[in-house]
């Protein structure tokens, strides 16, 4: 008796671990996997190899380089993608991959600026290396145009090169141009003279009579 419940029980085992492969290839069927490899920016050292990961949107899937720099990244289900190569010392142009339920790769550039624009890229991926990293700011050298360009400096020189170019300007104008801004020019007021003034306050109020009007009653 002990030795058939042993062997129900082995068939059932076996049953159970048989359907359990099965559910699990029916559901691999569906998923495909992202090829794709990373050029270095000289040679392929052990130290680049393990700094640079390939994530799927965002984290999603994460994949590692080979020796070759080639990388391979599973259970991927149909949808849209983004690729992107992380490394701590040069920038990567990430690529979208779109996988349609029949299995069909299809990679593009990038844009999220134009998402209407399609420009296609070869897949297997390639990712070259765009630009190094830049964590710090190269101090700039001194140039003469930041000295020229200085505000002060600007105070100083244009009022200096107005004093020196309008008179230029003025003679070389015409009689009739010169006469229209004799006229254009404030009106001079009359305003006494110091020795009017002094005169009048010695003489107890008296006033001398002013030049304007002796030179009109000459006339």
């Amino acid at each position: 008796m002990y030795g058939k419940l042993n062997m129900y029980f082995i068939l059932l085992i076996c049953f159970t671990l048989s359907f359990a492969e099965e559910l699990d290839s029916s559901d691999n069927s569906d998923k495909y996997a992202i090829d794709g490899t990373v050029i270095p920016p000289d040679v392929i050292t052990p130290e680049w190899l393990l700094s640079t990961k390939v994530l799927v949107n965002g984290g999603e899937r994460l994949g590692f380089l080979r020796n070759d720099g080639s990388f391979h990244v599973s259970n991927v289900e149909p949808g849209s993608y983004v690729v992107e190569v992380v490394n701590p010392n040069h920038i990567y142009e990430p690529t979208r991959v779109d996988i349609n339920s029949k299995g069909k790769f299809r990679a593009r550039k990038l844009n999220y600026v134009q998402t209407n624009l399609v420009q296609q890229m070869p897949y297997p991926l390639k990712f070259k290396v765009r630009a190094p990293y830049k964590y710090f700011q190269v101090r700039e050298a001194w140039r003469i145009t930041d000295f020229l360009m200085n505000p002060m400096i600007l105070m100083m020189v244009l009022p200096l090169l107005l004093i020196m170019v309008l008179p230029k300007m003025m003679n070389a104008a015409d009689p009739e141009t010169q006469r229209e801004m004799q006229q254009m020019q404030i009106p001079k007021y009359d305003v006494p003279e110091l020795s009017e003034v002094m005169t009048s306050f010695f003489t107890g109020g008296k006033r001398a009579p002013s030049r304007n009007r002796a030179v009109k009653k000459r006339q």
